[in-house]
């Protein structure tokens, strides 16, 4: 998944949404998103949304990816075949504002239920890296402007177990409107992925709470509402975009805050290059480890699916963080 990160406009989700999603391992290429399957088929932009529909949708829905797994979801572009695929679909579950083209195919499209998961929590502004987009101050008043401010919210929600779940709920309650005839199913599997990520909040809770440094650097800025959560702050190399280029007054400013804030390591992701983390490391004389923003499951993943990582992700932060 390749998505140069246009951030999150909030658009209205075609409220009564519903998706059934089926277990990916399930999810065969051609008749998961032929909508010629006896079960509820969904179409989904990307591993978050994917896992999402999956669980909540379990024995029910047939859910297929348009972003592969290891291709970085920003510059994804959808093919001919792809765009058939949402038109014969039951349902399309998307994250508007972080892959352009899916967005765009989304709404070509004539499919009866699309849910936009941004518009089922809070997206919040996380511009303020020297990437931020110009015209976010103030309140814009032309639409243009006002087009630029949407762009600025950060889609990276599914990184906050609390934010996460409550896209879970939602999408739990499109499914139930979309298929009633399974409205029971998904109520319940809604609630128990609701109950497992409140867990997963919990230990992120109590993993993070005593560090001997509450400042972490990442390769870019996909870790704002993760660090939100739980009192941290993130320093990004790159801001939003994975793969924009810092300038050299950056990297001469993290290296001095390395020593200031007591970092000790320089957090890298497998979906993009790391030659720039690995740099800052060995300038400023810093380790480096993988944290993982979670866009897509590969063979270089630190576990199978979403629980999994995240909960390397926890360990690989106390490490880095020192905690007690």
């Amino acid at each position: 998944m390749n998505v140069r990160r246009r951030l999150i406009s909030a658009t209205a989700v075609t409220a009564a949404t519903a998706l059934g999603l089926g277990a990916l391992s399930a999810c065969s290429s051609d008749s998961a998103a032929t909508g010629n399957t006896d079960k509820f088929d969904v179409v989904a932009s990307f591993y978050p949304m994917a896992f999402l529909a999956e669980q909540i949708g379990g024995d029910h829905a047939n859910v297929t990816s348009l972003t592969e797994p290891g291709q970085e979801p920003h510059d994804l572009e959808i093919s001919t075949k792809q765009r058939a695929q949402l038109e014969e679909a039951d349902a399309a579950l998307y994250l508007k504002g972080l892959q352009p083209a899916v967005d765009e195919a989304v709404t070509q499209t004539g499919i009866k239920t699309k849910i936009d998961a941004a518009t089922l929590t809070t997206l919040e502004d996380h511009g303020n890296t020297e990437h931020s987009h110009e015209g976010e101050e103030g309140h814009a008043e032309e639409k243009g402007h006002a087009e630029e401010e949407e762009h600025a919210r950060d889609p990276h929600i599914w990184l906050d177990p609390v934010k996460y779940a409550e896209v879970a709920e939602g999408v739990g309650k499109a499914f139930e409107k979309a298929d009633p005839d399974h409205a029971a199913d998904y109520k319940k599997n809604t609630a128990a992925l609701v109950k497992k990520l409140n867990g997963l909040n919990g230990d992120f809770e109590n993993g993070l709470k005593n560090t001997k440094t509450k400042v972490f650097f990442t390769n870019h800025a996909a870790f704002s509402y993760l660090a939100e959560r739980y009192g941290l702050t993130q320093e990004a190399i790159s801001g939003i975009d994975p793969e924009s280029e810092p300038s050299a007054a950056r990297m001469k400013e993290l290296q001095q805050e390395a020593k200031a804030d007591g970092v000790t390591t320089v957090f890298y992701e497998t979906l993009v290059s790391d030659k720039t983390a690995k740099t800052l490391a060995k300038d400023a004389k810093l380790k480096t480890d993988v944290l993982d923003p979670l866009e897509g499951i590969t063979d270089k993943s630190r576990g199978d699916d979403y629980f999994q990582v995240m909960e390397a992700n926890l360990k690989a932060l106390q490490a880095a963080l020192g905690a007690k």
